[in-house]
């Protein structure tokens, strides 16, 4: 009977993170979808002066929205890797990436299996460890980085302003903005102005970036550059409203770390509180706890609780977590 409790616990959690991951990936509502082409249609086919320049944004937009896509209509694993990579402003290759993974795996799998004398403990830390460690590095240095891009972007677009208002082409302050904002702006905005130099249009250089970058606040940037050049008007006016509002955007979200920031520390102790209180106790009586890595109904009961514990930080990030 206990079995059969234990093993339905684990049955009923795995089957909650598969419905999690079914609404995560799921695509888009029929409903929307339909809601939306249909509005599409009554702009493409009214007489209406604002429909039309509407209209002619919203093809404007679609037209120049960063892709992130290759040609067969989704990146593979290896691009995105590589991509990942690439935001973390490094020059490091997937080779290495990959060699680092591998060795760090290796040896935690046999400092483990040395030390508890399970393999499949020894293979299952080794290989969660050595590949989630560095995905974790690549992202907290992706984070990074584009927090200081974003910090110092608006900085940037003020300086694309005045370049402007002084009577300078719009290639041309791209590469004084390449010169005089340092850190990741500086390197962003020298790439699309060498990309622009062997020949590539000035829009296509900015996907790139935008495809590297991932942010709102370039795509924003690139966007406002595409209707400009549908919709005509004054580019450096164009661009200081943005600068505003990007600033803006950014006091936003500090206001909202700011209030949500007691919520994800009291997360963050009620996720590791339990992982504390085991190596503690582990440390302390080891005979009394060590049964969870050799005895099938303790690593079942184990895994079980690892399946709950990961729902519940799922749902309170989720909760704690609000998009601008």
């Amino acid at each position: 009977m206990p079995e059969l409790l234990q093993i339905g616990l684990l049955f009923v959690g795995v089957a909650a993170i598969l419905v999690l991951l079914i609404f995560g990936f799921s695509g888009p509502s029929i409903e929307k979808e339909g809601s939306r082409r249909l509005g599409d249609l009554k702009l493409r086919h009214s007489d209406s002066d604002n429909a039309k320049v509407e209209a002619q944004m919203r093809k404007a937009v679609a037209a120049r929205k960063p892709k992130f896509t290759n040609n067969e209509g989704q990146m593979t694993k290896v691009e995105i890797l590589a991509n990942r990579l690439a935001q973390t402003g490094k020059n490091w290759t997937l080779s290495q990436y990959l060699y680092t993974c591998l060795a760090i795996a290796v040896i935690l799998a046999l400092l483990v299996f040395f030390q508890l004398g399970s393999p499949m403990l020894a293979l299952l830390i080794g290989l969660a460890i050595g590949f989630g460690l560095p995905h974790m590095v690549i992202g907290f240095l992706i984070n990074k980085r584009v927090s200081k891009f974003t910090s110092n972007f608006p900085d940037a677009i003020e300086l694309l302003v005045r370049g402007l208002r002084s009577g300078l082409p719009v290639t041309e302050t791209l590469g004084v903005v390449a010169k005089e904002i340092p850190g990741p702006v500086g390197e962003e905005f020298k790439e699309v102005t060498e990309r622009i130099k062997i020949g590539r249009t000035m829009e296509d250089a900015l996907e790139g970036s935008a495809k590297k970058l991932n942010t709102p606040e370039f795509n924003f940037f690139c966007i406002t550059l595409a209707i400009q050049r549908e919709t005509g008007g004054n580019l450096a006016e164009t661009l200081a409203n943005l600068s505003d509002v990007l600033r803006k955007r950014a006091q936003m979200k500090l206001k909202i770390r700011a209030m949500s920031s007691e919520s994800k520390a009291s997360a963050y102790i009620v996720g590791s509180l339990p992982f504390i209180v085991f190596a503690m106790i582990y440390y302390i009586n080891p005979s009394y706890i060590g049964g969870f890595f050799y005895e099938e109904r303790l690593m079942v009961t184990g895994l079980g609780g690892l399946v709950w514990l990961g729902l519940g930080a799922f749902i309170m990030s989720r909760m704690v977590s609000f998009e601008i």
